[in-house]
C-alpha cells in the first residue's frame, strides 16, 4: 500500500500522516517538565509530525499554554487541534453530575478561552470532547459551525460520538474528523463509528493508538501495572482478569516486530494504517510521548510494510482482547452504539 506524510482527512483538511497527543505532556502519566516537553515538540515539527492535538482540560489549560511557547515562533507549521466540553471529573459523573457541556453559551466561551491560552487567533481542529445526551448534537455543532463562520476555528471534529450522532452532525456542517479510541487493543469503533465516517467523508483520529501503556515501555508484566498510575490501573483492560490475555497480543507483536527489524510500536501503528485503509477511512493516529526519540520511532512506522500472514496473525490477537476501553462506557461511544 503507498505511504505518503500527509493524509487528508474531511472537509479537505491535510495534516501530517502521523500526529502528537499533547495529553503525554500533562501529570497525569507522572510530572513533567517543561523545557523537555517544548524540546519533544520542536522536534516533532523538525521530524514532519504537524498534527498537534491538544484539549482545554489537559492540565487544567496548561498544555495549551505550553503549546502557544511553540506556536510562538512556529504557528504556521502547525495544524493545530483542541477540544471543549469534558467539565468535572470521574468521580463528578460516577456521583450522576454532568461530565460534559455542549449548550452554545458553553462553545462559544470555550473557543475565546482556548484562543487565549493558546496565544493564537484560530485553531485549524474544533473537537467536541465528549457528549452531553441531554442537549442536542445540532445545537452543539450549529454552535460550532458560528465559530467557523466568525474565523475562530477552520474545522469541527467530534470526540467519542456514534455513527448516528456522526449522522446528525454532518446534516448540520462538515465533519472533518471523528476522535476516538482505536488501536488492536481497542477495536470497538470498527462495527459502526469508522464505516460511517468513511461513509460520510470524515476522517478519523485514533487515539491511544499504542494501547494506553501497553507499548509505551512501562507495561510489560501484570507486575509493573503495580507501579503504574491509576490512569490506567483504573481501566477493565487492566483487570487482574484480563490483563495476562491483553498482555498476550504483546508477544505477537513482539514477534512481527522482530520479523520486520521494527520496533513493537511501529508494528501497532502500521497495523492501524492498514486497517484504516482496509475499512476505507481516512486515519491519522496521535501518539504521545515525552520523549523526543519516540516521535522519530512513531513517524518511522509509515516506512513499514506487513504481510498479508502478518496481518492476518495481528487480526487474531486483537480479537482476543479481553475486558471493556473504559470503566463508563457512556463516556464512550462504544456506550451508546
Amino acid at each position: 500500500m503507498p505511504v505518503t506524510d500527509t493524509v487528508t482527512l474531511g472537509d479537505d483538511l491535510t495534516t501530517s500522516a502521523i500526529g502528537f497527543g499533547a495529553m503525554a505532556l500533562t501529570p497525569v502519566y507522572g510530572e513533567v517538565d517543561d523545557a523537555e516537553s517544548l524540546a519533544t515538540l520542536h522536534q516533532a515539527l523538525d521530524l514532519g509530525v504537524t498534527f498537534i492535538d491538544t484539549a482545554n482540560v489537559y492540565g487544567g489549560g496548561a498544555n495549551e499554554r505550553l503549546i502557544a511557547d511553540l506556536l510562538a515562533s512556529r504557528r504556521d507549521e502547525v495544524t493545530l487541534a483542541t477540544k471543549f466540553g469534558i467539565v468535572g471529573n470521574p468521580a463528578d459523573r460516577a456521583s450522576g453530575k454532568p461530565g460534559a457541556r455542549g449548550d452554545a453559551a458553553y462553545v462559544k466561551q470555550c473557543i475565546d478561552e482556548s484562543l487565549g491560552r493558546l496565544r493564537t487567533d484560530v485553531v485549524d481542529l474544533y473537537y467536541m470532547h465528549r457528549r452531553n445526551v441531554s442537549v442536542p448534537i445540532e445545537e452543539t455543532v450549529g454552535a460550532m459551525a458560528e465559530l467557523v463562520a466568525a474565523g475562530k476555528v477552520r474545522h469541527l471534529g467530534l470526540s467519542e460520538v456514534t455513527a448516528d450522532e456522526l449522522r446528525a452532525a454532518v446534516a448540520v456542517h462538515p465533519i472533518a474528523a471523528v476522535q476516538s479510541e482505536w488501536s488492536i487493543w481497542s477495536r470497538d469503533v470498527e462495527a459502526r463509528v469508522v464505516p460511517a465516517a468513511a461513509e460520510l467523508g470524515v476522517g478519523f483520529v485514533p487515539y491511544s493508538p499504542l494501547g494506553r501503556g501497553f507499548l509505551t515501555g512501562t507495561l510489560t508484566s501484570s507486575a509493573d501495572l503495580t507501579e503504574s498510575s491509576d490512569f490506567r490501573r483504573n481501566l477493565p483492560r487492566f483487570a487482574d482478569d484480563a490483563l495476562q490475555e491483553n498482555l498476550a497480543v504483546v508477544e505477537v507483536i513482539r514477534a512481527v516486530a522482530d520479523e520486520r527489524e521494527a520496533t513493537p510500536a511501529q508494528i501497532a501503528l502500521a497495523w492501524l494504517r492498514y486497517r484504516a485503509d482496509e475499512l476505507g477511512v481516512a486515519s491519522v493516529p496521535i501518539p504521545g510521548t515525552r520523549r523526543a526519540a519516540r516521535v522519530k520511532e512513531n513517524f518511522d512506522s509509515l516506512d513499514v510494510a506487513l504481510s498479508d500472514d502478518q496481518l492476518a496473525r495481528l487480526d487474531a490477537a486483537g480479537a482476543a482482547v479481553s475486558g471493556h476501553r473504559n470503566a463508563d462506557l457512556g463516556w464512550v461511544s462504544a456506550g451508546r452504539e
